[in-house]
């Protein structure tokens, strides 16, 4: 039980109170607090211009990669995507076609922005009620909203406030998106705790699960650490392997088997459970938001199972 008690505890943040934005050297790196979570900090770069420019690129590829495949329209589509969206009646096709659009608008706010950027580098002065300034604005605004209907790339819920970070790049002051993307982390952070406190509440003391406990808790920092690394740090060259490593080690581990070599059913499921439990903190890892309605139906399934390990079979 003091085992246990002490492994949640590092997998959790921080009870002390600490105010949100605080910066201080932390575990010899850094870091800023959200929500009681110590995150990696980066400086707001000092070209408000290029950074902006750079930053709607990323989150523009960011969106695609996290998504479902063949949505990722090229802005010079856009016609042809409205035109088939709007001709589109059945739901099921018009959601489809709806994400086609919607990747369209977000490559076509995209490539203005750019367009924009190289005229000012140019000394060309760009006001706000300018007509390629209004558009990709436009064209980010109702991104955002179709985006609502886009699954993430495992079908299991959309990844909506994905589509909104464009708009904010575009939007806020620097500083403050980067303040917003240390709390989406936090929350990610909170959601990947959640998840691996349920898995050892789950698994940990099952005689056919033996050093479960320290596989999961090993992969959950881990993911952590990924999480709030930039892929740019050159710190990424430790972290990366590690993530990788501790989530080989959890989706290959090796339970107890029977004396004739084979599973049995209730450990095949539970292993099952463990590994789906290892995609979900990898998908939340990588995005950098939580998931919610994968994370609840995960730890629903975890209860259930944990009902049926406490039943008259396996008393």
């Amino acid at each position: 039980m003091k085992q246990n008690a002490q492994m949640m505890a590092e997998m959790s943040a921080s009870s002390s109170v600490v105010a949100d934005g605080t910066v201080r050297e932390q575990n010899g790196k850094r870091c800023i607090c959200y929500d009681g979570y110590w995150i990696r900090h980066y400086d707001v770069p000092i070209n408000e211009d290029a950074a902006r420019r750079e930053l709607i690129d990323q989150l523009t590829k960011r969106v695609f990669h996290h998504t479902e495949p063949g949505i990722n329209t090229p802005g010079y589509k856009l016609k042809d995507a409205r035109e088939a969206y709007e001709r589109q009646t059945e739901p099921h096709r018009r959601r489809v076609n709806a994400a086609m659009l919607a990747g369209a608008l977000l490559n076509r706010g995209s490539d203005i922005f750019n367009i924009l950027f190289e005229l000012r580098q140019r000394g060309i002065e760009v006001h706000y009620d300018n007509e390629l300034l209004r558009e990709c604005e436009s064209c980010f605004l109702e991104a955002f909203d179709l985006g609502k209907q886009v699954l993430h790339y495992s079908g299991e819920e959309g990844l909506d406030e994905l589509w909104g970070e464009p708009l904010k790049a575009f939007y806020m002051p620097i500083r403050d998106f980067y303040e917003s993307r240390y709390i989406k982390i936090a929350q990610s952070m909170a959601c990947i705790d959640q998840i691996a406190r349920k898995l050892v509440g789950t698994f940990d003391g099952l005689v056919d699960f033996p050093g479960i406990r320290h596989r999961i808790a090993a992969y959950a920092a881990a993911a952590k650490l990924e999480s709030e690394t930039m892929k740019t740090d050159p710190a990424i060259f430790n972290v990366w392997p590690e993530f990788v490593a501790t989530g080989d080690e959890l989706f290959h581990f090796e339970p107890a088997i029977d004396d004739d070599g084979q599973l049995a059913a209730h450990v095949q499921r539970g292993l099952e459970l463990i590994r789906e439990g290892k995609k979900i903190i990898e998908w939340v890892a990588f995005a950098r938001v939580p998931m919610p309605k994968t994370a609840r139906n995960f730890l629903d399934r975890c209860d259930v199972y944990a009902a049926d390990m406490r039943g008259p079979a396996h008393v």
